[in-house]
Protein backbone atom coordinates (compact mmCIF):
# COMPACT_ATOMS: atom_id res chain seq x y z
CA UNK A 1 0.00 0.00 0.00
CA UNK A 2 1.22 3.51 -0.82
CA UNK A 3 0.09 6.98 0.23
CA UNK A 4 -1.14 8.94 -2.79
CA UNK A 5 -2.30 12.56 -3.05
CA UNK A 6 -3.85 14.55 -5.83
CA UNK A 7 -2.28 17.90 -6.77
CA UNK A 8 -4.44 19.84 -4.28
CA UNK A 9 -2.87 17.86 -1.36
CA UNK A 10 -6.14 17.99 0.58
CA UNK A 11 -5.50 14.55 2.04
CA UNK A 12 -3.30 11.52 1.61
CA UNK A 13 -4.80 8.02 1.39
CA UNK A 14 -3.40 4.50 1.02
CA UNK A 15 -3.70 2.86 -2.41
CA UNK A 16 -2.55 -0.39 -3.97
CA UNK A 17 -0.53 0.97 -6.87
CA UNK A 18 0.04 -1.30 -9.89
CA UNK A 19 2.42 -0.11 -12.61
CA UNK A 20 1.18 -0.82 -16.14
CA UNK A 21 4.07 -1.41 -18.52
CA UNK A 22 2.54 -2.76 -21.73
CA UNK A 23 -0.90 -3.36 -23.24
CA UNK A 24 -0.55 -7.10 -22.71
CA UNK A 25 0.54 -6.80 -19.07
CA UNK A 26 -2.20 -4.19 -18.49
CA UNK A 27 -4.84 -6.64 -19.63
CA UNK A 28 -3.65 -9.25 -17.12
CA UNK A 29 -3.28 -6.83 -14.20
CA UNK A 30 -6.63 -5.12 -14.71
CA UNK A 31 -8.50 -8.42 -14.93
CA UNK A 32 -6.89 -9.62 -11.69
CA UNK A 33 -6.72 -6.40 -9.65
CA UNK A 34 -9.96 -4.48 -9.74
CA UNK A 35 -12.06 -2.42 -9.15
CA UNK A 36 -9.48 0.23 -9.78
CA UNK A 37 -8.70 3.49 -11.57
CA UNK A 38 -6.11 4.61 -14.12
CA UNK A 39 -3.64 7.10 -12.60
CA UNK A 40 -1.32 9.25 -14.71
CA UNK A 41 0.99 11.90 -13.25
CA UNK A 42 -1.36 12.97 -10.43
CA UNK A 43 -1.92 16.54 -11.66
CA UNK A 44 -5.69 16.54 -11.19
CA UNK A 45 -6.45 18.90 -8.32
CA UNK A 46 -9.31 17.02 -6.66
CA UNK A 47 -10.47 13.45 -6.11
CA UNK A 48 -10.97 12.42 -9.75
CA UNK A 49 -7.63 10.54 -9.72
CA UNK A 50 -7.97 8.84 -6.31
CA UNK A 51 -9.36 5.47 -5.20
CA UNK A 52 -8.50 5.15 -1.46
CA UNK A 53 -7.87 1.61 -0.19
CA UNK A 54 -8.33 0.31 -3.72
CA UNK A 55 -6.23 -0.20 -6.84
CA UNK A 56 -4.58 2.55 -8.86
CA UNK A 57 -3.31 1.40 -12.25
CA UNK A 58 -0.33 3.68 -12.81
CA UNK A 59 -0.05 4.34 -16.55
CA UNK A 60 3.37 6.01 -16.45
CA UNK A 61 4.91 2.73 -17.63
CA UNK A 62 2.96 3.09 -20.88
CA UNK A 63 5.46 5.65 -22.10
CA UNK A 64 6.28 4.77 -25.72
CA UNK A 65 5.68 6.60 -28.95
CA UNK A 66 4.09 4.02 -31.26
CA UNK A 67 4.13 5.64 -34.69
CA UNK A 68 4.76 9.02 -36.33
CA UNK A 69 3.88 10.35 -39.76
CA UNK A 70 6.02 13.43 -40.59
CA UNK A 71 3.87 14.19 -43.62
CA UNK A 72 0.54 14.43 -41.82
CA UNK A 73 1.69 15.21 -38.26
CA UNK A 74 -0.21 12.28 -36.83
CA UNK A 75 1.35 10.76 -33.70
CA UNK A 76 0.25 7.54 -32.01
CA UNK A 77 1.45 7.36 -28.43
CA UNK A 78 0.85 5.30 -25.33
CA UNK A 79 -1.30 6.91 -22.66
CA UNK A 80 1.43 7.44 -20.06
CA UNK A 81 3.56 9.75 -22.21
CA UNK A 82 3.76 13.28 -20.77
CA UNK A 83 2.73 16.25 -22.90
CA UNK A 84 6.22 17.59 -22.14
CA UNK A 85 7.75 14.63 -23.97
CA UNK A 86 5.54 15.23 -27.00
CA UNK A 87 6.45 18.92 -27.12
CA UNK A 88 10.19 18.37 -26.69
CA UNK A 89 10.39 15.51 -29.17
CA UNK A 90 8.38 16.97 -32.02
CA UNK A 91 8.98 20.71 -31.75
CA UNK A 92 12.40 20.28 -33.38
CA UNK A 93 10.57 18.55 -36.26
CA UNK A 94 8.17 21.49 -36.66
CA UNK A 95 5.14 20.09 -34.83
CA UNK A 96 3.45 20.78 -31.49
CA UNK A 97 0.30 19.84 -29.62
CA UNK A 98 -2.52 22.04 -30.95
CA UNK A 99 -4.12 22.33 -27.49
CA UNK A 100 -2.33 22.20 -24.16
CA UNK A 101 -3.39 23.01 -20.59
CA UNK A 102 -1.46 25.22 -18.15
CA UNK A 103 1.00 22.44 -17.35
CA UNK A 104 2.81 20.06 -19.66
CA UNK A 105 3.40 17.62 -16.80
CA UNK A 106 0.21 15.63 -17.47
CA UNK A 107 -0.10 12.39 -19.38
CA UNK A 108 -1.83 11.99 -22.73
CA UNK A 109 -4.37 9.65 -21.09
CA UNK A 110 -5.09 12.21 -18.37
CA UNK A 111 -5.49 15.00 -20.92
CA UNK A 112 -8.07 12.88 -22.78
CA UNK A 113 -9.93 11.71 -19.66
CA UNK A 114 -10.31 15.33 -18.52
CA UNK A 115 -10.65 16.77 -22.05
CA UNK A 116 -8.36 19.62 -21.04
CA UNK A 117 -8.41 23.03 -22.68
CA UNK A 118 -5.85 25.74 -23.23
CA UNK A 119 -5.61 29.44 -23.97
CA UNK A 120 -6.79 28.90 -27.55
CA UNK A 121 -10.20 27.30 -27.04
CA UNK A 122 -11.83 29.93 -29.25
CA UNK A 123 -9.58 28.84 -32.12
CA UNK A 124 -8.78 25.14 -31.56
CA UNK A 125 -11.32 23.76 -29.07
CA UNK A 126 -10.23 21.16 -26.51
CA UNK A 127 -7.56 18.43 -26.43
CA UNK A 128 -10.19 15.87 -27.38
CA UNK A 129 -10.95 17.72 -30.60
CA UNK A 130 -7.53 16.65 -31.89
CA UNK A 131 -7.71 12.96 -30.99
CA UNK A 132 -8.11 10.93 -34.18
CA UNK A 133 -8.76 7.64 -32.42
CA UNK A 134 -8.02 5.88 -29.15
CA UNK A 135 -7.69 2.38 -27.79
CA UNK A 136 -9.68 1.51 -24.66
CA UNK A 137 -9.25 -1.54 -22.39
CA UNK A 138 -12.25 -2.60 -20.31
CA UNK A 139 -11.86 -4.53 -17.06
CA UNK A 140 -13.61 -7.55 -18.63
CA UNK A 141 -10.72 -7.78 -21.10
CA UNK A 142 -12.57 -6.23 -24.04
CA UNK A 143 -10.44 -3.91 -26.20
CA UNK A 144 -12.24 -1.15 -28.08
CA UNK A 145 -10.75 0.99 -30.83
CA UNK A 146 -12.90 4.06 -31.31
CA UNK A 147 -12.98 7.30 -33.28
CA UNK A 148 -15.56 9.74 -34.61
CA UNK A 149 -16.57 7.18 -37.26
CA UNK A 150 -15.89 3.82 -35.55
CA UNK A 151 -17.53 3.04 -32.20
CA UNK A 152 -18.20 6.76 -32.00
CA UNK A 153 -20.40 6.41 -28.91
CA UNK A 154 -17.43 5.01 -26.97
CA UNK A 155 -15.25 7.83 -28.28
CA UNK A 156 -17.69 10.51 -27.08
CA UNK A 157 -18.03 8.88 -23.67
CA UNK A 158 -14.28 8.46 -23.13
CA UNK A 159 -13.25 12.01 -24.14
CA UNK A 160 -13.72 13.85 -20.82
CA UNK A 161 -15.12 10.65 -19.27
CA UNK A 162 -13.04 10.91 -16.06
CA UNK A 163 -11.38 7.54 -16.78
CA UNK A 164 -14.61 5.71 -15.98
CA UNK A 165 -15.23 4.01 -19.34
CA UNK A 166 -12.04 1.90 -19.30
CA UNK A 167 -8.27 2.34 -19.33
CA UNK A 168 -6.97 4.39 -22.25
CA UNK A 169 -3.99 2.46 -23.60
CA UNK A 170 -2.95 4.68 -26.50
CA UNK A 171 -4.22 7.43 -28.78
CA UNK A 172 -3.57 8.92 -32.19
CA UNK A 173 -3.18 12.71 -32.04
CA UNK A 174 -3.15 15.29 -34.82
CA UNK A 175 -0.26 17.65 -34.09
CA UNK A 176 -0.05 21.21 -35.40
CA UNK A 177 2.71 22.45 -37.69
CA UNK A 178 4.72 25.37 -36.27
CA UNK A 179 7.77 27.41 -37.24
CA UNK A 180 9.45 27.19 -33.84
CA UNK A 181 9.09 27.72 -30.10
CA UNK A 182 8.39 31.45 -30.21
CA UNK A 183 5.23 33.48 -29.79
CA UNK A 184 4.53 37.13 -30.53
CA UNK A 185 2.71 38.27 -27.41
CA UNK A 186 1.09 41.44 -26.16
CA UNK A 187 0.34 42.37 -22.54
CA UNK A 188 -2.46 44.85 -21.84
CA UNK A 189 -3.57 46.10 -18.40
CA UNK A 190 -7.32 46.59 -17.98
CA UNK A 191 -9.76 48.02 -15.46
CA UNK A 192 -13.14 46.39 -14.96
CA UNK A 193 -14.85 43.31 -16.33
CA UNK A 194 -16.37 45.26 -19.22
CA UNK A 195 -12.85 46.03 -20.44
CA UNK A 196 -11.93 42.34 -20.14
CA UNK A 197 -14.87 41.25 -22.32
CA UNK A 198 -14.17 44.02 -24.80
CA UNK A 199 -10.54 42.89 -25.10
CA UNK A 200 -11.61 39.25 -25.50
CA UNK A 201 -14.15 40.08 -28.20
CA UNK A 202 -11.69 42.17 -30.20
CA UNK A 203 -8.81 39.68 -29.81
CA UNK A 204 -10.34 36.29 -30.58
CA UNK A 205 -10.54 36.73 -34.35
CA UNK A 206 -6.91 37.88 -34.65
CA UNK A 207 -5.08 36.18 -31.79
CA UNK A 208 -4.70 32.42 -31.33
CA UNK A 209 -4.15 32.57 -27.58
CA UNK A 210 -5.87 34.81 -25.03
CA UNK A 211 -5.93 34.74 -21.23
CA UNK A 212 -5.98 37.18 -18.36
CA UNK A 213 -4.90 37.44 -14.76
CA UNK A 214 -7.19 39.37 -12.43
CA UNK A 215 -6.82 40.80 -8.95
CA UNK A 216 -9.44 38.67 -7.19
CA UNK A 217 -9.41 40.91 -4.11
CA UNK A 218 -10.32 44.08 -5.98
CA UNK A 219 -14.08 43.29 -5.92
CA UNK A 220 -16.15 45.58 -8.16
CA UNK A 221 -12.98 47.49 -9.08
CA UNK A 222 -11.58 44.44 -10.82
CA UNK A 223 -8.28 45.07 -12.52
CA UNK A 224 -6.17 42.69 -14.46
CA UNK A 225 -3.61 41.91 -17.12
CA UNK A 226 -4.77 40.64 -20.52
CA UNK A 227 -2.30 38.54 -22.51
CA UNK A 228 -2.64 37.45 -26.12
CA UNK A 229 -0.26 35.71 -28.49
CA UNK A 230 0.24 34.29 -31.96
CA UNK A 231 2.85 31.83 -33.25
CA UNK A 232 5.98 33.61 -34.46
CA UNK A 233 8.58 32.84 -37.08
CA UNK A 234 11.07 34.71 -34.94
CA UNK A 235 14.39 32.89 -34.43
CA UNK A 236 16.53 34.05 -31.53
CA UNK A 237 18.97 31.33 -30.62
CA UNK A 238 20.42 33.16 -27.62
CA UNK A 239 17.07 33.42 -25.91
CA UNK A 240 15.74 30.40 -23.99
CA UNK A 241 12.87 29.64 -21.65
CA UNK A 242 13.33 30.42 -17.97
CA UNK A 243 14.85 27.58 -15.92
CA UNK A 244 12.43 26.04 -13.38
CA UNK A 245 12.82 26.62 -9.65
CA UNK A 246 11.53 24.29 -6.95
CA UNK A 247 9.75 24.51 -3.59
CA UNK A 248 11.72 22.01 -1.48
CA UNK A 249 9.50 21.81 1.63
CA UNK A 250 5.96 22.30 2.84
CA UNK A 251 5.70 25.25 5.27
CA UNK A 252 3.93 24.36 8.56
CA UNK A 253 1.47 27.23 7.99
CA UNK A 254 0.27 28.40 4.61
CA UNK A 255 1.88 31.73 3.70
CA UNK A 256 -1.18 32.46 1.54
CA UNK A 257 -3.37 34.80 3.61
CA UNK A 258 -5.23 38.08 3.14
CA UNK A 259 -2.11 40.14 3.88
CA UNK A 260 0.27 38.32 1.51
CA UNK A 261 -2.46 38.05 -1.15
CA UNK A 262 -3.14 41.77 -1.06
CA UNK A 263 0.57 42.57 -1.25
CA UNK A 264 1.22 40.06 -4.04
CA UNK A 265 -1.76 41.09 -6.16
CA UNK A 266 -0.88 44.77 -5.93
CA UNK A 267 2.78 44.14 -6.69
CA UNK A 268 2.04 41.70 -9.54
CA UNK A 269 -0.41 44.09 -11.19
CA UNK A 270 2.01 47.02 -11.20
CA UNK A 271 5.00 44.91 -12.28
CA UNK A 272 3.07 43.43 -15.23
CA UNK A 273 1.59 46.82 -16.05
CA UNK A 274 5.13 48.12 -16.33
CA UNK A 275 5.91 45.32 -18.80
CA UNK A 276 2.86 45.99 -20.99
CA UNK A 277 3.35 46.00 -24.72
CA UNK A 278 4.58 43.56 -27.34
CA UNK A 279 7.36 41.00 -26.96
CA UNK A 280 8.69 37.67 -28.22
CA UNK A 281 8.31 34.86 -25.68
CA UNK A 282 9.12 31.17 -25.52
CA UNK A 283 6.11 28.85 -25.57
CA UNK A 284 7.06 27.39 -22.19
CA UNK A 285 6.92 30.78 -20.50
CA UNK A 286 3.57 31.64 -22.09
CA UNK A 287 1.79 28.27 -21.88
CA UNK A 288 3.26 26.87 -18.66
CA UNK A 289 4.24 29.66 -16.23
CA UNK A 290 3.47 27.48 -13.20
CA UNK A 291 5.81 24.73 -14.44
CA UNK A 292 8.56 27.27 -13.74
CA UNK A 293 8.13 26.54 -10.01
CA UNK A 294 8.23 22.78 -9.40
CA UNK A 295 6.14 21.50 -6.45
CA UNK A 296 4.46 24.92 -6.15
CA UNK A 297 1.45 23.20 -4.56
CA UNK A 298 3.46 22.97 -1.33
CA UNK A 299 3.04 26.72 -0.87
CA UNK A 300 -0.48 26.16 0.45
CA UNK A 301 0.83 24.37 3.51
CA UNK A 302 -0.11 21.03 5.10
CA UNK A 303 -3.87 21.49 4.64
CA UNK A 304 -3.59 21.81 0.87
CA UNK A 305 -5.82 23.86 -1.37
CA UNK A 306 -8.86 23.78 -3.64
CA UNK A 307 -9.08 25.06 -7.14
CA UNK A 308 -12.51 26.37 -8.06
CA UNK A 309 -13.06 26.65 -11.81
CA UNK A 310 -16.42 27.51 -13.29
CA UNK A 311 -17.81 28.26 -16.72
CA UNK A 312 -20.74 30.63 -17.16
CA UNK A 313 -22.71 31.18 -20.41
CA UNK A 314 -21.74 34.38 -22.11
CA UNK A 315 -25.17 36.00 -21.75
CA UNK A 316 -25.02 35.75 -17.94
CA UNK A 317 -21.22 35.78 -17.65
CA UNK A 318 -20.65 39.43 -16.83
CA UNK A 319 -23.13 39.66 -13.97
CA UNK A 320 -22.31 36.22 -12.54
CA UNK A 321 -18.56 36.82 -12.65
CA UNK A 322 -19.04 40.16 -10.93
CA UNK A 323 -21.11 38.49 -8.18
CA UNK A 324 -18.52 35.76 -7.68
CA UNK A 325 -15.70 38.27 -7.36
CA UNK A 326 -17.73 40.25 -4.84
CA UNK A 327 -18.20 37.14 -2.71
CA UNK A 328 -14.52 36.22 -2.95
CA UNK A 329 -13.42 39.75 -2.08
CA UNK A 330 -15.90 39.93 0.81
CA UNK A 331 -14.54 36.65 2.19
CA UNK A 332 -10.94 37.92 1.76
CA UNK A 333 -10.15 34.61 0.10
CA UNK A 334 -8.46 33.87 -3.18
CA UNK A 335 -5.19 33.06 -4.84
CA UNK A 336 -2.03 34.57 -6.22
CA UNK A 337 -3.00 33.55 -9.70
CA UNK A 338 -6.65 34.03 -10.68
CA UNK A 339 -7.35 33.27 -14.33
CA UNK A 340 -10.22 34.63 -16.41
CA UNK A 341 -10.77 33.76 -20.06
CA UNK A 342 -13.52 33.07 -22.56
CA UNK A 343 -14.34 29.83 -24.34
CA UNK A 344 -15.35 29.85 -27.99
CA UNK A 345 -18.60 28.54 -29.46
CA UNK A 346 -17.13 25.23 -30.66
CA UNK A 347 -18.90 22.30 -28.91
CA UNK A 348 -16.61 19.82 -27.18
CA UNK A 349 -16.16 16.21 -28.35
CA UNK A 350 -17.03 14.51 -25.06
CA UNK A 351 -20.35 13.91 -23.34
CA UNK A 352 -18.96 15.16 -20.02
CA UNK A 353 -16.51 17.75 -21.34
CA UNK A 354 -16.30 20.89 -19.24
CA UNK A 355 -15.48 23.51 -21.86
CA UNK A 356 -18.57 25.12 -23.38
CA UNK A 357 -19.33 28.60 -24.76
CA UNK A 358 -18.92 31.24 -22.07
CA UNK A 359 -16.46 32.70 -19.60
CA UNK A 360 -14.35 30.63 -17.22
CA UNK A 361 -12.88 31.77 -13.91
CA UNK A 362 -10.28 29.70 -12.04
CA UNK A 363 -8.85 30.45 -8.61
CA UNK A 364 -6.91 28.56 -5.94
CA UNK A 365 -8.11 28.73 -2.34
CA UNK A 366 -6.12 27.62 0.71
CA UNK A 367 -8.05 24.95 2.58
CA UNK A 368 -9.52 26.71 5.62
CA UNK A 369 -12.14 24.01 6.08
CA UNK A 370 -15.58 25.37 7.10
CA UNK A 371 -14.85 28.93 6.00
CA UNK A 372 -13.67 27.90 2.56
CA UNK A 373 -16.52 25.42 2.03
CA UNK A 374 -19.08 28.06 3.06
CA UNK A 375 -17.71 30.40 0.38
CA UNK A 376 -17.95 27.62 -2.21
CA UNK A 377 -21.63 27.07 -1.42
CA UNK A 378 -22.30 30.73 -2.19
CA UNK A 379 -20.29 30.50 -5.40
CA UNK A 380 -22.12 27.30 -6.37
CA UNK A 381 -25.44 29.15 -6.09
CA UNK A 382 -24.23 31.88 -8.43
CA UNK A 383 -22.89 29.36 -10.95
CA UNK A 384 -26.08 27.27 -10.93
CA UNK A 385 -28.38 30.26 -11.19
CA UNK A 386 -26.39 31.58 -14.15
CA UNK A 387 -26.60 28.23 -15.99
CA UNK A 388 -22.94 27.38 -15.48
CA UNK A 389 -20.92 24.34 -14.37
CA UNK A 390 -17.78 23.35 -12.45
CA UNK A 391 -14.68 21.66 -13.91
CA UNK A 392 -14.54 18.01 -12.80
CA UNK A 393 -10.73 17.87 -13.14
CA UNK A 394 -10.43 20.55 -10.45
CA UNK A 395 -13.37 19.64 -8.23
CA UNK A 396 -13.28 17.89 -4.87
CA UNK A 397 -16.62 18.71 -3.22
CA UNK A 398 -19.43 19.50 -5.68
CA UNK A 399 -22.74 17.85 -4.75
CA UNK A 400 -24.27 15.08 -6.85
CA UNK A 401 -27.36 17.25 -7.24
CA UNK A 402 -25.37 20.09 -8.82
CA UNK A 403 -23.46 17.65 -11.05
CA UNK A 404 -26.67 16.11 -12.42
CA UNK A 405 -28.15 19.54 -13.06
CA UNK A 406 -25.13 21.06 -14.79
CA UNK A 407 -23.97 18.16 -16.99
CA UNK A 408 -26.95 17.62 -19.33
CA UNK A 409 -25.42 14.64 -21.22
CA UNK A 410 -24.93 12.57 -18.07
CA UNK A 411 -27.73 10.10 -18.89
CA UNK A 412 -26.16 9.38 -22.29
CA UNK A 413 -22.81 8.74 -20.59
CA UNK A 414 -23.96 6.27 -17.91
CA UNK A 415 -24.32 3.13 -20.13
CA UNK A 416 -20.61 3.36 -20.99
CA UNK A 417 -19.29 3.23 -17.42
CA UNK A 418 -17.00 0.29 -16.71
CA UNK A 419 -18.35 -1.53 -13.60
CA UNK A 420 -14.78 -2.45 -12.66
CA UNK A 421 -13.68 1.18 -12.35
CA UNK A 422 -14.37 3.47 -9.42
CA UNK A 423 -12.91 6.62 -7.87
CA UNK A 424 -13.50 8.96 -4.97
CA UNK A 425 -15.22 11.31 -7.39
CA UNK A 426 -17.45 8.64 -8.93
CA UNK A 427 -18.60 7.49 -5.50
CA UNK A 428 -19.31 11.11 -4.52
CA UNK A 429 -21.16 12.03 -7.72
CA UNK A 430 -22.57 8.67 -8.93
CA UNK A 431 -22.81 6.78 -5.64
CA UNK A 432 -20.51 3.98 -6.90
Amino acid sequence: MKLVQSWGRLDSKLHQVVLLTSPQQSKIEIKEKFPGLAFGNGRSYGDICLNPNGFLWNTQGLSNFCSWNPETGRLTTEAGVLLKDVQQTFLSRGWMLPVTPGTQLVTVGGAIANDVHGKNHHAFGTFGDHIIRLWLLRTNGQEIECSRSVNSEWFEATIGGMGLTGVILKAEIQLKQVSGPWLESETIPFQGLEDFFSLSDSSESKWEHTVSWIDCLAGINTRGIFMRANPSKHIEREKTASKPKKIFFTPPISPVNKFTLSFFNTAYYWIQRGRSGKSIVNYKDFFYPLDGVLEWNRLYGPNGFYQYQSVIPRETGLDATREMLKEISRAREGSFLAVLKTFGKRPSSGLLSFARPGVTLALDFPNRNVKTLALFKRLDSIVEEAGGALYLAKDNRMSSKMFVKTYPSLEKFLPFRDPGITSSMSRRLFGS
